[in-house]
Parts: structure tokens; sequence; C-alpha cells
């Protein structure tokens, strides 16, 4: 009786496999190594789409924005532009979409992107703030109550309004919605001549009133503390040293008037 030899691969044919098998792991290697090298450190945008719309560049934005325009050249985003063929899509249509159906239109609303709608438009590069926006204690911007350009002026200057070489302080900025915290205060806290940003993140915070610092931490960035060789903890030379484990410093019945005081230099009501 004949009986078949077992069916086993061949020496040769195991080594076909091995030799596919490093052909496509090189293969695979070179794949990684091209991705990783085209991969940038920053931000790359795409510039929004408009159903039906062609970009027609800055120059036709100009010829009813001429304000604008002329401004813009001032302005933190004018440094972001590219030069000659790399900036056919830049500018204007960056942020506010392809605007031939809005120069065809004579400038209709509806056709073109206005991006204090919706800060969507701002999150395209902005990506670091739209998660600052979802933590628990924001300015109701993604809600739709408050704009990126109630802050910000895109057009003009510096980005933040009042910044940079502006005769107006940036905490203005703030006191356009905050009144209430502009005072005049008879005893006003020197924090608010360093601007609202001292203490407050204005973008986003876990913490309450979206401060930077949720207890005492916040204030003891400014007022520095001593120990004495008694033990007791002095700030501004009074004896804090059973107080501080108490909370934070503007609650208590302690420093409540955080902006400022009409009555009390400890900043108190």
């Amino acid at each position: 009786m004949n009986v078949s030899p077992p069916n086993h691969p061949s020496r040769e044919s195991l080594g076909r496999r091995r030799r596919r098998l490093s052909v496509l792991l090189s293969f695979l290697t070179i794949v990684v190594i091209a991705i990783s090298c085209v991969t940038v450190d920053r931000t790359v945008m795409a510039p929004p789409q408009i159903p039906g719309a062609t970009f027609v560049g800055a120059e036709s934005c100009a010829t009813c924005h001429d304000e604008i325009a002329k401004d813009f050249k001032t302005a933190s985003h004018a440094r972001l532009m590219a030069k000659g063929e790399n900036a056919a899509n830049a500018g204007c249509e960056s942020c506010h979409g392809p605007g031939s159906l809005h120069v065809e239109s004579g400038g209709k609303r509806g056709t073109i992107i206005n991006p204090r709608k919706s800060p969507e438009t701002c999150f395209q590069c902005h990506l670091d703030k739209r998660g600052e926006f979802n933590l628990p204690h924001t300015h109701p911007v993604l809600s739709g109550k408050v704009s990126c350009g109630d802050c910000h002026n895109p057009h003009k200057g510096d980005i933040i309004k009042g910044g940079g070489t502006s005769t107006t302080a940036s905490e203005e900025t703030c006191f356009q919605c905050h009144t209430m915290q502009k005072g005049p205060f008879v005893f006003p806290h020197e924090a608010i001549r360093e601007g609202c940003t001292s203490c407050h993140a204005p973008h986003g915070s876990v913490n309450q009133k979206m401060l930077i610092e949720r207890n005492a931490n916040l204030c003891l960035k400014c007022h520095f503390q001593q120990q004495t060789a008694y033990g007791q903890i002095l700030i501004g030379g009074s004896n804090h040293s059973g107080r501080l484990n108490a909370g934070t410093c503007w609650g208590a019945g302690c420093h409540e008037a955080v902006h400022g005081s009409q009555v009390n230099t400890s900043l108190r009501f």
C-alpha cells in the first residue's frame, strides 16, 4: 500500500514567504518614516468652504471694505499671511470663506461667513481655545451669548482689544460687560492695574469665577508670606497663621471686596 508523504511546505516555499514578509515590513517602515517627516508642529488650517463659491482674493474684498483692508496691515493676523502664490486663498477668505457669491450679489448677507455668528471659524486655528471653552466655567461663547469679536479685533492692531500700543488698557475690554468691577473705588485692588487676567482665565477654567487658582494660592502669587522665628506667618505685616487653612482669602468675612473697597484699605465691605 502506497502512503503519500505529509503535505509540508518545502524550504524553498518558506524562503519565499520570508522574503515577502521582509519586503512588506520594509515598505511599512518607509511609509512610517515618510509620514513622520511631513508631520508639522503647527496648525494646518483649511479655509472654510461655501457651496458654489470660489476664491476671489483679498483685492476684491478691498473694493467695498477699503477701511478694513487698509487697517489690516497693522493687525496681528496680518503676520500670518503668506506671500506670492502661497497666499492665493489666504487673507480675508481664510476666515470668511470664498467670496465669489458675495461679490456677485453685491455684498448680500448670507453669502459670506461671519465669524461673529459662530466661533468655529476661529477654532480652525485656535484649537486650544475650543478646549478651554469646554471647561466647567467659561464665558458663554459656545452658547452664542458672547462672540470672540467682543474681546478680540482681528482686523486692526493687536488681537486683544486695548492691548499692544493702544491707549486703552486691556482690562477695559472686560469692563465693557463687568461694569461693577470697574469702580471707581476709594481703595482699589492693585491687581486690577496689572489686568484682569492676573486672576482670571479669560477663556475658561476648572475653578469658579474663571479663577486661575481656587484658593489662597491665587493671592499668595503677589502677597508673599514670611514665617517668623515664633512660627507666625506674616502677610502684609499681619499674622495669618490660623487663617490660611480657612480656604480662600476672599471668603470667611475677610477680603470680600476683591476688586476694590469704598471703606476699607484691606478690601473689606
